[in-house]
């Protein structure tokens, strides 16, 4: 090998060598044109779950700004998602922060959008007429629902350590002239015993001219160990619809 060939060698090393600090280098140079409280304003303005699958993931340096707990607690703060007790602080803003701005109803096919139940079309005007279906029963019947709060995505030590409210809502009317609901809720540990429980007496109605009534109720401070809620509801010659349950670890605006 000549000593052209070994300069020529040596000089792609150093362009190499040069070009990969530069690479490696590319998010700093970022961090020194945009400074990161300039860039944690823009992420303010862009959706949470953007930020979080795309912004995070440029670099180490927007990576620890994701991740850290008061760019969560700012957005929290932004948004008004504050939690219900103000002495339980959130572990974990970015789940608290999630867990609120997209809470849910918990329960499976709660409008009788499915074909597993009896079924009818809803006579009687309902407040949200977005509902159009409702479960019919012209005998005594019930059915339940078991909730695993951690397949739901509430971790154990986010409902140990928030204790968030769980709000339960159903919805009756009766279409006989001797109608019964009865609604019961149990909040269970990881062995399926009680840890709280809601128990309304029984709804009797001797006319079939009643509008539709909602029954609601909110569980809170249930202690720790809430694993699974069972949500039951049972009637006779009854309508009903729209039943919910839902975890709500921010406080109502």
């Amino acid at each position: 090998m000549d000593q052209n060939t070994r300069m020529d060698q040596s000089e792609s090393s150093r362009v190499a060598s040069r070009n990969f600090e530069t690479s490696s280098d590319a998010c700093s140079g970022q961090q020194a044109a945009i400074p990161l409280p300039m860039v944690e304003e823009i992420f303010m303005n862009l959706p949470a779950h953007q930020v979080v699958q795309v912004c995070r993931l440029v670099c180490h340096e927007w990576k620890e700004l994701v991740d850290s707990a008061a760019h969560w607690r700012k957005r929290c703060k932004r948004k008004e998602i504050q939690p219900y007790d103000a002495s339980r602080v959130p572990e974990d803003w970015r789940l608290f922060y999630f867990q609120s701005k997209y809470r849910r109803n918990l329960l499976k096919n709660p409008k009788a959008d499915g074909d597993r139940w009896v079924t009818g079309e809803i006579g009687k005007p309902f407040p949200d007429n977005t509902v159009t279906r409702c479960f019919v029963a012209s005998c005594l019947y019930q059915k339940e629902q078991l909730i695993d709060l951690k397949k739901e995505g509430y971790s154990d030590a986010f409902m140990d350590q928030l204790q968030p409210h769980i709000k339960i809502s159903d919805w009756y009317t009766p279409v006989s002239n001797y109608s019964q609901y009865k609604m019961y809720v149990e909040l269970l540990d990881q062995e399926k015993k009680p840890i709280s429980y809601h128990n309304p007496y029984k709804v009797i109605l001797h006319r079939n001219d009643y509008p539709w009534c909602q029954m609601t109720y909110v569980f809170t401070y249930y202690g720790p160990g809430v694993r699974f809620i069972r949500f039951c509801h049972a009637g006779m010659g009854m309508q009903i619809t729209n039943s919910s349950v839902e975890i709500c670890p921010a406080a109502e605006r």
